[in-house]
Formats: C-alpha cells, sequence, structure tokens
C-alpha cells in the first residue's frame, strides 16, 4: 500500500499589525469619516485597538441606526486613505518568503474587509495563496482548519483564539497592542521580538518536526 504524502505546509498570518502597520491609514480614514461625517472621533484612540470586527470600533461612535452607513461610508474612503501611508512591518516580506522556500502555502486570514485587504497586499508587494477576511477569533480558527494551517501568525489575544481554534501553532509578536509577556500569558506557544526572527524559528520547528 503506497504511504500517504504529508499534508502540505500552510501557515498562516494576520494582516493588521502583523504584516504590515495599517495605523497610520486606519488613522487617516477614521479622521475623514469624522470630518464628513460630523462624528467626534478619536482617531489615535481606536488605532490602539486594533484587531476585532471593525463593527465593533465603528459602534463605539455612531448611535446604531447609522452604524451599517458608517461601515460602509468607511471603507470606501479607506481605499482614498489608508493604502500610501501602509508599511510592511520589520520582517514581513522575509516570513512570507520562508514559507514558500519551505514549499510551503501562505494563507492571510484577517478581520480586514476582503477586498482592502488584498489591495493592501498588492500595494505592499505581497501575495497570498489564500486570502480570507471579516474574520475573528475562533472564525479565523475555522479557516485555517479548512485550509490545512498548521501554524497561525498573530499579534492579538485573538488571533491566539484563533490558532488555539484551529489546532495550530500560535506564533505571536508583540507588534500590535499586547506585550511579549501579555501574549505568553493568554497561552501563545511561541512568542518572537518580531517577524524577522520567523524564518529561523520556523526552520528550526520544521527541522525538530
Amino acid at each position: 500500500m503506497p504511504a500517504t504524502s504529508p499534508a502540505p505546509l500552510t501557515v498562516g498570518f494576520d494582516l493588521d499589525m502583523t504584516l504590515l502597520d495599517t495605523r497610520p491609514g486606519i488613522r487617516a480614514t477614521y479622521l475623514a469619516l469624522s470630518a464628513e461625517t460630523g462624528t467626534p472621533i478619536d482617531a489615535d484612540l481606536a488605532v490602539t485597538r486594533l484587531g476585532p470586527p471593525l463593527l465593533e470600533e465603528i459602534r463605539n461612535w455612531f448611535p446604531e441606526e447609522e452604524v451599517g452607513r458608517a461601515v460602509t461610508r468607511y471603507r470606501e474612503l479607506y481605499r482614498d486613505h489608508a493604502f500610501a501611508p501602509t508599511v510592511p512591518l520589520p520582517g514581513a516580506h522575509a516570513a512570507v518568503d520562508a514559507v514558500r522556500g519551505h514549499g510551503g502555502r501562505v494563507a492571510v486570514i484577517t478581520g480586514k474587509y476582503e477586498p482592502n485587504a488584498r489591495l493592501h497586499l498588492e500595494h505592499a508587494g505581497m501575495t497570498a495563496d489564500v486570502l480570507i477576511g471579516d474574520l475573528w477569533a475562533e472564525t479565523k480558527g475555522a479557516a485555517l482548519r479548512e485550509h490545512g494551517a498548521s501554524i497561525y501568525v498573530g499579534d492579538h489575544l485573538g488571533d491566539i483564539r484563533g490558532a488555539r481554534h484551529a489546532e495550530a501553532v500560535a506564533v505571536c509578536v508583540p507588534t500590535g497592542p499586547y506585550s511579549a509577556e501579555e501574549l505568553r500569558e493568554a497561552g501563545a506557544d511561541v512568542v518572537l521580538a518580531d517577524l524577522t526572527e520567523f524564518p529561523g524559528w520556523l526552520a528550526a520547528h520544521l527541522a525538530a518536526g
């Protein structure tokens, strides 16, 4: 009976504050939305709590009956304000290249609106084999499981929950709202200083496996 081929390596990555520093563009978009609608929004505060769905943040600033329209308009304004100021975080390109260097697939699983996430990757010169947006925590985990990801790299406690849900290795970087200690305490399997450490960690992890 022929041996079963091992499943191909698939590594999932979060987008905001894991691969890309999207804070300047998100801040600019909130300021534009505030100016257009006349609704005060503390954009500096909003960018400190990236991760959960946009809907949750918008509800902090708009009455419920206006939330749907505000989300739609934010996503439209995003295309005019968010891409130019966004930059890849240190090591992001090398991390993606490392996965491919091991014959693996890159799955970007993000809470961001998927069409805008795709444009972000294009602007940053990155490509993903799989891109799924509008997911958070356990719903990220469902997508990771569906695509066979054995590792998920993120910056948020919700990313740890997603990795746990998929039974994937939770690799975290403290480039978002949480410190390395907070990520460890929340159950991250691995905490790296930033993505510049990821290629070396991945090589060691695969060699040990």
